[in-house]
């Protein structure tokens, strides 16, 4: 029985946690053949459980781009002597020397260099940024498998490192509705009473996510709806928060830190999604509002068309005075939108499949291979 090992430390994160939880929780209904070895933050540990008995909790306390990562990490990896290893995020121990694959979810670190998207000093940034830039170009060479979420991310990786071959490294898994949206629950919360004929953002506040763009074009909608923002607590969104109350428009409105039930019924009521963003590389929010049968409202951007086609009312993410009238344009004509065949082809169940397969495949490789 061979050992794997999958790096769940983000496992409560944003958009890459979501991919965790759902791999996690299709892997743990299957028949295995291998033992996982699932390793996850200290805070994580107690309240991650699986009954699949081939699936084992380890504590692997390292925080990602921090130097116990590169440390203490390799050095629990190698004491676990796996046989393959899935890191689930771009960064991981750069020493680390035995067969692994690797999901690159999209490229907007490099596609989007920008010193306003840190948190530190411009010199701890720019030096940060270079750490990332060589993690990710050995992550690309070293990697067995690499695994993105769209074909546009995998174009992406190809045009951007332009190396023999990579095409047949990379294989495409489009994720899914999540498993925590399918049990369907809903909770009002008395938000009924308080949000009327409301457009909605959901994620976070990171600069390419464009919404500050969004909420100039809001104000200058002359009408009596609602912008409501969901997303976490955190330094991008206190920043935001800022530039709302500047404008003291008690149109937009920013809620922070919601259940994922409470988050539902924004999803279930809302007028549509609108989606901003300059760069993405699947766009999870999407899904989940196409399941509850909204309509999209977003960006213009690749993914997007290749994942939605003309499914949804685009517009230019750096125009504002096109997103006011796409806005304007939907208020007017409310357009439909069918997304079923879509969501046909979009599922986390399926992408956990895949994604075992490519296990396999590797762990097929000559045991002579480094």
């Amino acid at each position: 029985m061979k050992k794997i090992g999958i790096d769940a430390r983000l496992y409560n994160q944003t958009g890459v946690g979501t991919y965790l939880k759902n791999l996690l929780f299709y892997l743990d209904k299957k028949k295995l053949n291998n033992l996982f070895y699932v390793y996850l933050l200290k805070k994580d540990f107690e309240n991650v459980n699986f009954k699949n008995k081939n699936i084992i909790k380890r504590i692997a306390d390292y925080k990602w781009h921090s130097f116990s990562e590169q440390t203490s990490f390799l050095k629990t990896l190698l004491q676990d002597n796996l046989d393959l290893v899935h890191f689930t995020y771009f960064t991981f121990p750069i020493f680390y020397p035995k067969k692994f694959i690797i999901t690159i979810h999209d490229l907007t670190p490099i596609l989007f260099k920008t010193g306003k998207a840190s948190t530190k000093n411009i010199f701890i940034y720019y030096f940060k940024y270079l750490i990332f830039k060589i993690l990710f170009f050995i992550s690309i060479i070293r990697a067995k498998i690499i695994i993105t979420p769209t074909y546009t991310v995998k174009k992406q990786l190809m045009d951007y490192l332009k190396l023999r071959n990579l095409d047949k490294k990379i294989k495409v898994f489009y994720e899914g509705i999540s498993f925590q949206l399918l049990e369907k629950k809903i909770i009002d919360d008395n938000f009924s009473k308080k949000f009327k004929n409301f457009f909605l953002y959901v994620g976070n506040f990171y600069p390419h996510k464009n919404v500050e763009n969004l909420i100039k074009a809001f104000v200058e909608l002359k009408n009596n709806n609602q912008l409501v923002l969901i997303g976490p607590d955190d330094f991008f969104t206190k920043r935001l928060e800022k530039f709302i109350n500047k404008l003291n428009n008690k149109r937009i409105i920013l809620l922070k830190n919601l259940s994922r039930e409470k988050i539902n019924w924004f999803y279930k009521n809302c007028l549509a999604l609108i989606h901003p963003s300059l760069s993405e590389g699947f766009g999870l929010t999407l899904v989940e509002a196409a399941y509850f049968q909204r309509p999209i409202i977003a960006s213009n951007i690749e993914v997007f068309k290749e994942l939605w086609g003309d499914n949804y009312l685009s517009f230019d993410p750096k125009n504002i005075n096109d997103i006011k009238e796409k806005i304007e344009f939907f208020i007017k004509n409310r357009p439909i939108f069918d997304y079923y065949k879509i969501l046909k082809n979009l599922s986390f169940q399926k992408m956990t499949e895949e994604t075992v397969k490519v296990y396999e495949q590797v762990l097929s490789l000559s045991k002579t291979e480094p």
